[in-house]
């Protein structure tokens, strides 16, 4: 547990994230994105890795020419 650096007030807790990625006319929506949530504000913080994942899928979606995408993150 960390405390938030946005509200100074809460301390970041495991759980699960709906993250949104755009670039240029590309949306994309993560469901189920495992990061550490502040309890008092919901300010997300996510780790290297799960960045790295996220960053990985995204530039797959957008060379496959998707417009809108939902997808459950996998680890």
């Amino acid at each position: 547990m960390i405390k938030c650096v946005i509200c100074r007030q809460g301390e970041t807790q495991p759980g699960k994230v709906t993250v949104t990625l755009q670039r240029g006319d590309v949306t994309l929506v993560f469901k189920g994105v495992p990061a550490d949530v502040c309890e008092n504000c919901g300010e997300y913080y996510l780790s290297e890795r799960v960045t790295e994942q996220l960053l990985a899928r995204a530039e797959e979606a957008v060379r496959s020419g998707a417009e809108v995408e939902i997808l459950r993150f996998a680890a």
